[in-house]
């Protein structure tokens, strides 16, 4: 009999699977296919064939695909090659506290590059959950500030981290809470197009950020003396100015933004930075109509700019740049390698750049599908975020341990530990 194993059938969205085959004669060719729907109904599809050992068995973390949508040993590879079947789509988690992923793992004997109309002879149905259980979301709603607040299980104290996302506006939680199923207290923060926020990103005002920062460390369940920051895209570009100019952050991870203000100006009393601006005759469309943005950016270098550029040397804590050398929307790598340049000319040795060659911009939980085209609310075109899909993924991977360990060490220290 063909049996088909999943280990956990049940577990959080960032932790691996095992996925096994066994029953098959000896090199018989299978594929093995994944499916999902989304929180709107959109089914995602991925599919790898496999041939059988001696035994007549299929073990993902050994036996290598022969082909479909990746090749090689991919113990992951069905979860992250999960593609739209409508193009330009990105697999998000909105409601991360009600529902799991039903993630649909089928087998099909021999080559299926359709299995639409066929029956599979095994099958499984794991749950892919952003939340662990006990973990508390919290809606805020105090002051200007608007976010979730998720608490890990237990009285902590924990480590306090913003998490932001970019230039899409509203408010993204699956990352928070994910943050605080390990043991972070994860504030996601909005900043424009949610509830009574302004509808459109324009000025940034630092005190909004400062208000939930102090919000934050103003809960008793969080390490007091500083808050971490974790953000991508402009959120990123949002973060160096926390870490700038902001006394409670102890520690940033910028993902693929930039070392200055763009677009729009940044105020934070006194203080004015211009943005640079945005030059939008340089933005590409591709032979499928899809944009790019990477040239979009102003280049800080220039002297005309100089007033845009973050003091990072005066940040309170260390700063780590997360960096896809692929991202097909920021220049992220000539910004974070300027952004370490001039920490080192002003002696601040704690500023460190990672970087994935062929990783893209939308660096997020591993597990979680490349993205290198979706649409985007505030232009009428598809747009690129790039990245080449083993190389991504398996960045993914890297990037979030390193960065829960960067976050741990310089908000917790080396020797205190929360009560996890």
């Amino acid at each position: 009999m063909i049996g088909l194993a999943v280990t956990p059938e049940v577990a959080l969205a960032d932790e691996p699977v095992k996925i096994q085959v066994w029953g098959l004669p000896p090199q018989r060719l299978i594929t093995l296919r994944a499916w999902l729907k989304d929180e709107k109904r959109r089914i995602f599809k991925s599919r790898a064939f496999y041939k059988s050992d001696a035994e007549g068995k299929v073990d993902l973390d050994r036996t290598p695909a022969t082909g479909g949508d990746f090749q090689g040993v991919c113990p992951m590879g069905l979860f992250w090659a999960l593609k739209p079947i409508t193009p330009f789509l990105r697999l998000m988690k909105r409601d991360v506290m009600g529902s799991p992923f039903h993630v649909h793992l089928e087998l099909y004997v021999g080559v299926n590059i359709n299995p639409d109309h066929n029956i599979p002879v095994a099958s499984k149905v794991v749950e892919r959950w952003y939340v662990a259980p006990g973990v508390q979301r919290i809606q805020i709603k105090k002051g200007r500030v608007r976010g979730a607040l998720f608490l890990p299980i237990g009285d902590g104290p924990f480590p306090g981290i913003i998490d932001m996302f970019g230039g899409a506006g509203g408010l993204i939680e699956f990352r928070s809470s994910l943050l605080a199923s390990r043991g972070f207290a994860s504030l996601a923060l909005a900043y424009f197009a949610y509830d009574d926020l302004p509808p459109t990103l324009g000025r940034i005002e630092l005190e909004y950020f400062e208000e939930a920062a102090k919000i934050l460390l103003g809960n008793p369940k969080v390490i007091g003396d500083g808050v971490g920051v974790v953000a991508v895209c402009k959120g990123a570009e949002i973060a160096l100015a926390m870490a700038s100019y902001l006394p409670q952050v102890k520690a940033t991870v910028c993902i693929n933004g930039a070392n200055a203000v763009h677009g729009f100006p940044l105020t934070y009393g006194d203080l004015y930075l211009p943005g640079i601006p945005y030059e939008t005759e340089r933005i590409l469309i591709s032979e499928i109509g899809t944009v790019q943005f990477t040239y979009l950016f102003g280049d800080p270098r220039k002297p005309e700019h100089e007033a845009s550029i973050f003091p990072l040397e005066k940040a309170r804590g260390p700063i780590l740049f997360i960096v896809g050398e692929d991202d097909r929307n920021y220049d992220s790598t000539t910004f974070a390698k300027e952004a370490k340049a001039r920490a080192d000319r002003f002696g601040k040795k704690d500023v460190r750049v990672l970087s994935f060659p062929k990783a893209g911009h939308l660096l997020e939980p591993p597990g979680s599908p490349l993205c290198q085209v979706s649409q985007f609310p505030l232009f009428p075109l598809p747009v690129m975020w790039g990245g080449e899909l083993k190389a991504h993924c398996a960045a993914q991977e890297i990037c979030w341990r390193e960065m829960q360990d960067f976050l741990h060490l310089n908000i917790v220290g080396p020797s205190r530990k929360s009560k996890l």
